[in-house]
């Protein structure tokens, strides 16, 4: 990861300006610079990950130009290669280098060229503007905001824009600003025309592009390593990357000492792929101590990011202390291409496709935010494959009365496209969907629900949750988790849309908390 920040005028407080960007130093830790435009300011910390030398450091310069990017350009050498015959030089091995050469080119119609997660802002020095922009799903973060001028900021976390803007606003994915207005230039979301591949053919698909969107997230300079819960989708990721490696990969589990689930199917899948394992365990105590520290860097209230957090904020912060990994893949985002426990209920195809399209819009306030996060603020680079453009588009274009569970199975697309070719144990491959902060230990919930029935009596609680009209708690863990954020990101609650609950309005879903395991379905899911 690396962190970005975008001051695009005159600064009112230089010292306000540079303590907000030190904010996310750990972003970056190898390396800061901040420029002067001659019309504002473009700032970067540099995590390295390709084009380890000295020359690959941002900001970028080009005839009287700047960029600044948070990201990885997949697929960037024969890019490179197309704008070195146009008479363009390049000083390092960067990726990110060839972005003002493909402005120049190109202009705004770039960013629908690339096949990257990424969150960049740009001076034209030629006329005097900025422009940003984001990737279309918002795997990598970008907050804007304005000062008591009306000048507008960007910046790679919300915590960097505390103090100088009014209210902080979570960049559009998908879209790039320029002329003080934000353009939507993808929605992978939004489909053209429903593709009616049948099953067979369909899993054909699923198998190809998600082979290809790993492959293409191995590339880097940085030693690379993998979480893996032992649930499907992250064993998949690994599994691919272990028969496409020419070395053992490393693969990473936590989970409680006393009762976690996921430590043994992970041990599972680590030994059937020969990957080199690490077990992390917590405690109780262990994870009430990182509560505050996880909420602030997060920057959310929602009950669901922070449960699920614990876990890979703590795995994260061992492999950060521990060994030299800097690039960690995980297995977000295909929950909500292939269903989840709560869409087992949805009454139509019309309803799970309409669901599926929400969620992908919404996620970067949620499973990406928190994979973003916790990898992050441990100075390591998230990828993920599951958010591969090619297959994000594919796989939510298939009809949806195909991608519903009508097979006794969820997600029994993605299982049946691996089948039978030995990447993983069939007890693996086809083995219920667990919650992430279920499976980690049922106990760790537990836990933290009884520590927030300590904060409050009942009064209390109905008294304090009151002070709050958006997105309002009601559950005393949920009025634990806002006041924390408060502290941290005081009146900032509009840049989280709302708790990410199953869809209340389905029969069977309207439940008061977000686990799946208060749902009739969950059955053998926490085993």
């Amino acid at each position: 990861m690396c962190s970005i920040i975008g001051y695009c005028g005159e600064v009112i407080c230089e010292d306000a300006f540079l303590a907000g960007f030190a904010k996310t130093k750990s972003r970056g830790p190898d390396d800061s610079r901040v420029v002067d435009t001659g019309k504002g300011r473009l700032g970067f910390h540099r995590l390295s990950i390709m084009g380890l030398h000295p020359q690959g450091m941002q900001p970028f310069f080009l005839d009287g130009c700047y960029a600044v990017c948070n990201g990885e350009l997949y697929g960037f050498r024969p890019v490179k290669e197309a704008l070195r015959q146009k008479g363009y030089t390049f000083q390092s091995d960067s990726d990110c280098e060839l972005l003002l050469p493909m402005y120049f080119e190109y202009g705004t119609e770039m960013f629908r060229m690339l096949d990257a997660e990424f969150a960049c802002v740009l001076f034209d020095g030629r006329t005097g503007e900025y422009i940003a922009a984001r990737d279309p799903i918002g795997i990598r973060p970008l907050y804007y905001g304005y000062d008591e001028a009306g000048t507008i900021l960007f910046a790679s976390e919300a915590k960097n824009l505390v103090g100088l803007t009014k209210e902080i606003h979570p960049f559009p994915p998908g879209c790039y600003y320029k002329n003080n207005v934000f353009v939507r230039y993808a929605d992978p979301a939004h489909v053209e025309s429903v593709c009616y591949d049948d099953v067979e053919t369909a899993c054909a698909h699923i198998r190809g592009k998600l082979i290809a969107g790993v492959r293409k997230r191995l590339d880097a300079d940085a030693p690379v390593g993998f979480l893996l819960s032992g649930g499907l989708d992250s064993s998949l990721v690994c599994a691919i990357a272990a028969r496409e490696s020419k070395k053992p990969i490393r693969t990473f589990a936590i989970g409680m000492e006393k009762d976690a689930i996921d430590l043994k199917y992970a041990r599972e899948v680590a030994d059937y792929i020969g990957s080199e394992h690490t077990e992390v365990y917590m405690t109780p105590q262990d994870v009430l101590d990182a509560l505050e520290e996880v909420v602030c860097a997060l920057g959310t209230f929602d009950i669901t990011t922070i449960r699920a957090s614990m876990g890979m904020y703590l795995v994260c912060k061992a492999i950060h202390e521990t060994t030299d990994v800097r690039v960690l893949l995980t297995g977000e985002i295909s929950d909500e291409l292939f269903g989840y426990k709560y869409t087992d209920f949805a009454p139509s195809a019309k309803a799970f496709q309409q669901e599926a399209e929400k969620r992908i819009r919404e996620l970067h306030m949620y499973d990406v935010l928190r994979a973003d996060r916790c990898i992050s603020v441990h100075s390591l680079e998230a990828r993920v494959p599951f958010g591969d453009l090619d297959f994000v588009r594919y796989v939510m274009a298939l009809d949806p009365a195909i991608k519903m569970n009508v097979y006794g199975k969820g997600k029994y697309l993605l299982r049946h496209a691996f089948e039978g070719d030995g990447l993983l144990p069939d007890s693996i491959l086809w083995r219920e969907k667990a919650a992430f902060s279920d499976a980690v230990g049922h106990s760790m919930v537990d836990d933290l629900k009884a520590y927030a029935e300590t904060k409050y009596t009942d009064a209390e609680f109905e008294e304090r949750r009151q002070r709050y009209t958006h997105a309002q708690p009601f559950t005393k863990e949920s009025l634990l988790y806002r006041e924390i954020f408060e502290t941290y990101y005081p009146g900032q609650s509009q840049m989280i849309a709302d708790f990410w609950m199953p869809n209340k309005a389905w029969q069977g879903c309207d439940v008061n908390d977000p686990s799946a395991r208060v749902l009739s379905n969950y059955g053998d899911s926490g085993k």
